[in-house]
């Protein structure tokens, strides 16, 4: 879809709407019944798992991160090997970036339908119902997808700090992926050896106060297009939201210097679903506003994908078709967050007794 065929309407500027003082929000934020944050159940009291990287690959640190890529596709890192000082660094920058005057911050703008720059991402038509949420996307690995004239130079040593953070958390997404191969009775090197020189990208995401939360989502629902996502979050309130596979929505609850883990489409299809993507929402809070930063790690964009051969059985059946990697990527940058739906796109559904548990050659679409 080219961007010249996209007409996104008025997008206001979350920020602007709440320095204004506003008591009441713009319709284009107003989500349906069902599609509000009560809308559907909040299990306050779960807590997704909390895993001590520097105890794996042991025995029951292994087997802890096993259960939480099984039963909630999502948990919480610690002695993860990247400073402290640098988290609090990169939270400190990013939120001076988005206290900045707006004419500033738009000297980095995302075009209609893009994803890299400041603004609103993922809106691809004028009557969409809008997230409350300012965002600054910004392709890292490789040189080749980023954009320097989109990366600030204000305030002073973002850029740089950028750069440090980026390193330190594309080693850990190679650690954990080493890891994540290791409860799979996989080899440790089998996801770094497959992904050849790993996409990285990273989004920053504000959400100001609102003064209806319970009219909006600061996120719409979705599953990430990644093999892991890495979202460092402020301590200010848990607005983060992982459905359960009861259904319910579990806050994720700050922990200090954690980094936050879930798997994305790419391990689904790897595993031919023995590992989930799952959903996951951001809500908003009427008093406190909230940052997060987040680190999207994914194969080289020539990287065809498709269920592991270890993953098909007779018992299991083929459930995802081949594919490159950059067919899906460009799928998934231009649809709307819907859920799971982007992952339909790699889904086979044959009749029931054709399966012959073999794993299909490349299907063009």
């Amino acid at each position: 879809m080219a961007a010249a065929e996209i007409k996104v309407g008025q997008v206001d500027d979350v920020q602007e709407l709440h320095r204004t003082g506003l008591t009441t929000v713009p319709d284009r934020y107003i989500r349906d019944g069902d599609d509000r944050p009560d809308g559907d159940s909040v299990f306050a009291l779960a807590h997704i798992p909390v895993i001590d990287v520097g105890e794996l690959p042991r025995g029951d640190e292994l087997d802890k991160l096993r259960l939480a890529c099984e039963e909630w596709g999502f948990f919480q890192v610690v002695n993860h090997g990247i400073a402290h000082e640098l988290l609090d660094e990169m939270e400190k920058l990013a939120r001076e970036f988005f206290m900045l005057p707006l004419g500033e911050k738009e000297k980095y703008p995302m075009a209609p339908g893009g994803i890299q720059g400041y603004g609103h991402a993922f809106v691809f038509s004028e009557d969409q119902k809008l997230d409350w949420c300012n965002m600054l996307a910004l392709g890292v690995e490789p040189a080749s997808i980023r954009q320097p004239k989109l990366w600030p130079t204000s305030p002073a040593g973002f850029r740089e700090t950028l750069e440090a953070y980026s390193a330190e958390v594309r080693t850990l997404c190679g650690t954990l992926l080493a890891h994540i191969a290791e409860t799979l009775g996989l080899a440790p090197a089998t996801f770094g050896d497959m992904f050849g020189e790993a996409v990285q990208a990273v989004r920053m995401n504000f959400y100001p106060p609102c003064p209806r939360p319970e009219l909006v989502m600061g996120l719409s629902a979705h599953s990430d297009g990644s093999a892991v996502t890495v979202l460092q979050q402020d301590m200010s309130c848990a607005g983060l939201q992982v459905r359960s596979k009861a259904g319910a929505w579990v806050p994720v609850h700050p922990v200090p210097h954690a980094l936050v883990v879930n798997l994305g489409d790419t391990l689904e299809v790897l595993t031919n679903g023995r590992y989930k993507s799952v959903e996951h929402r951001a809500v908003v809070n009427g008093e406190q506003d909230r940052l997060s930063v987040v680190t999207f790690y994914a194969p080289a964009y020539d990287v065809e994908l498709g269920p592991l051969p270890e993953f098909v059985t007779d018992e299991t059946p083929c459930r995802y078709r081949r594919f490159n990697h950059g067919e899906y990527s460009r799928h998934y940058v231009t649809s709307r967050l819907e859920g799971k739906k982007t992952l339909e796109f790699a889904k086979i559904n044959p009749p029931a007794g054709e399966h012959n548990g073999t794993v299909p050659e490349q299907t063009s679409t």
